[in-house]
């Protein structure tokens, strides 16, 4: 056991369950620095955080840390097309292409937006490798995305588009918004200002990289302490073996080390779904307001009827090509389905994060859940730490 360090923040009467579990976090599982919160609709009820920046505990972890969040970003991003949706810009259920002409090459005219966003377009790999620079380069980058060729046939199977998924829908939202703007503009002008939450995708040169707290990979002896039943092996074989699906997915464009993402020409770059930098307080204000209603986001109620949808075409999990196990996905989040649960019904809706990060609308008692930290677990959906956060939060808001 670890000792446990101070706690910051506060909770709400009733949420000290959530409190003790977040201790726990640090005692047993390895915790280095991290942050948790719920918000019921603009109303806080856990805003917490402790530990450190970074690996050697030398800088203490403050109220205003951001981290990368990795794909807790997605949801973010699939937040900015429900904007565009509800202004009459995209149709769900219309082909790509009716906005993105060049997009219906190779057999891609009939994919959906749903099946774009929902990882079924077979788009989840890049033939031609593109480096990280190239991604500031719009126009070019456009014409790659719409020249690939699908993997699989669009529609009839589904794999995690972990690096691309981002890259098409900010393409397909320049194509629609009268401004002609990319998916980190959008976001931070559409969403992040209302909803006042500290999150970017593309960090300006304002922030200063002293609140971006240092990542931390799990090795060594802290595998077998903490990480052991989570490794994924499948995945890493075929990434040890450059090929196979997951390969594919996870190498191009080139993203390096992960526990190197903290750095501002990683951080800078604009990459939806990728690398998001923010922190718990954020997640849950967004997804909060989502949950909650509270206007402060402009998304019709019709759109977030949908995005609750308890019951889809998709219902029951199946076999991600990528990630090599079952996955749901709906309307660009993931669902609480199979084993890997949250919320308290089959309508909440979030999206999971490289290493542990996680936020999520549980529309049924109006929160939302935010947990950002800075040690990379190894789980590919559910990592322990945000599970026993998650699972403390969803007692206390049902009892």
């Amino acid at each position: 056991m670890s000792p446990a360090p101070s706690i910051h923040g506060d909770v709400a009467a009733g949420f000290g369950p959530v409190a003790d579990a977040f201790r726990r976090n640090f005692t047993a599982h390895g915790e280095i620095g991290a942050a948790v919160a719920v918000y019921a609709g603009d109303q806080p009820l856990v805003d917490l955080w402790a530990g450190h920046r970074d690996r050697d505990r030398a800088v203490p972890w403050e109220r205003d840390t951001i981290v990368p969040v990795f794909s807790s970003s997605k949801g973010m991003s699939a937040f900015t097309l429900a904007v565009a949706v509800s202004r009459g810009l995209l149709d769900y259920e219309a082909p790509v292409a009716q906005y993105w002409p060049e997009f219906g090459a190779h057999g891609k005219e009939r994919v959906t937006v749903r099946q774009l966003i929902d990882h079924q377009a077979g788009l989840s790999g890049l033939d031609r490798v593109v480096k990280l620079g190239e991604l500031a380069d719009r126009d070019a980058l456009a014409e790659i995305l719409a020249a690939q060729k699908p993997a699989w046939t669009p529609g009839t199977r589904h794999g995690y588009h972990a690096l691309t998924l981002g890259l098409y829908q900010s393409e397909l939202l320049r194509r629609v918004d009268p401004a002609g703007r990319s998916l980190g503009r959008f976001f931070a002008e559409e969403i992040a200002r209302p909803v006042e939450a500290d999150l970017f995708i593309g960090l300006p040169a304002s922030e200063p990289m002293e609140r971006v707290a240092v990542l931390s990979a799990t090795k060594g002896l802290d595998i077998l302490r903490y990480e052991l039943a989570d490794v994924p092996l499948r995945i890493g074989a075929e990434v040890y073996a450059k090929r196979g699906y997951s390969y594919a997915a996870l190498t191009n464009p080139r993203p390096g080390a992960p526990a190197r993402a903290a750095r501002r020409e990683f951080l800078e770059i604009e990459w939806p779904g990728m690398n998001g930098v923010g922190n718990a307080r954020a997640l849950a204000r967004v997804y909060g307001a989502a949950a909650g209603r509270t206007g402060a986001l402009p998304i019709t109620d019709k759109v977030l009827d949908l995005l609750a949808a308890a019951d889809t075409a998709a219902d029951v999990p199946a076999d991600d090509l990528v990630l090599h196990t079952k996955s749901r996905y709906h309307l660009g989040f993931r669902k609480s389905r199979g084993s890997f649960r949250f919320g308290s019904d089959k309508r909440a809706y979030g999206t999971t994060g490289l290493g542990g990060s996680f936020g999520f609308a549980d529309p049924a008692t109006g929160v939302g859940f935010g947990y950002s930290m800075n040690r990379l677990g190894m789980a590919i959906l559910d990592d322990v730490r945000s599970r026993h956060l998650r699972e403390a939060v969803m007692r206390c808001a049902t009892r």
